[in-house]
């Protein structure tokens, strides 16, 4: 059996994930949360082999690729799927860099599902197609690919902070900020701020 921890705020939605997994032999849903300093807790407790984990966990809570950071410090063997409805580049990243190992967007077939948390619990990678096609693209075209910090402080810009709130938050100088804004918008072909997010919002290289 494959023991699998949820991690989604929505109730209703781990409730039908939970349902549908129990139609298949060799899962078993060992606990569900939408806590993310629980999920640390669970994932070790239940001695978790993989945990299905949302990329947003509600305001004012870690994130998934954070909290997938506290899950693999405390629990180093699990193997972590981001299962989420959102699928832009700056999302992608995050989590690859976190130290998740799949990638699945939530409207994915049941199959699609089950066969990543078979891969993942195998010792594979889970990655969806198309999103695994992306991030190879971004590999092939390290040069003119907006890099993980980047596209951070363009979605962060996106939000409407000054690069002096930004500055705050990502707790560098706003010098900092400059020249990751600067090297974005020249990646992106824009002169400014507002078309530089405008672009990257067509691409999809990040969300509002």
């Amino acid at each position: 059996m494959i023991r699998i921890l949820l991690v989604d705020d929505h109730p209703v939605l781990r409730h039908g994930i939970r349902a549908l997994l129990d139609t298949q032999p060799d899962l078993e849903v060992v606990a569900e949360t939408g806590d993310p300093r629980e999920a640390v807790e669970l994932a070790v407790e239940q001695r978790a082999e993989v945990v299905l984990i949302d990329l947003d966990l509600g305001p004012d809570q870690e994130d998934g690729a954070a909290t997938t950071r506290l899950i693999l410090r405390a629990r180093p063997e699990a193997r972590i799927i981001a299962f989420t409805a959102f699928d832009s580049d700056a999302d992608i990243v995050r989590m690859v860099e976190a130290g998740a190992v799949g990638y699945l967007v939530k409207d994915s077939r049941p199959a699609a599902l089950f066969s990543a948390i078979r891969s993942a619990a195998g010792g594979s990678a889970a990655i969806a197609g198309p999103i695994a096609a992306r991030l190879l693209e971004r590999l092939q075209r390290p040069d003119d690919a907006l890099t993980a910090r980047e596209l951070e402080v363009l979605e962060l810009a996106a939000s409407g902070l000054s690069n002096r709130d930004l500055a705050r938050t990502l707790l560098v100088s706003e010098a900092t900020v400059k020249t990751h804004l600067h090297h974005a918008f020249t990646k992106l072909g824009a002169d400014n701020r507002q078309t530089a997010i405008a672009t990257a919002i067509k691409r999809g290289l990040i969300r509002l």
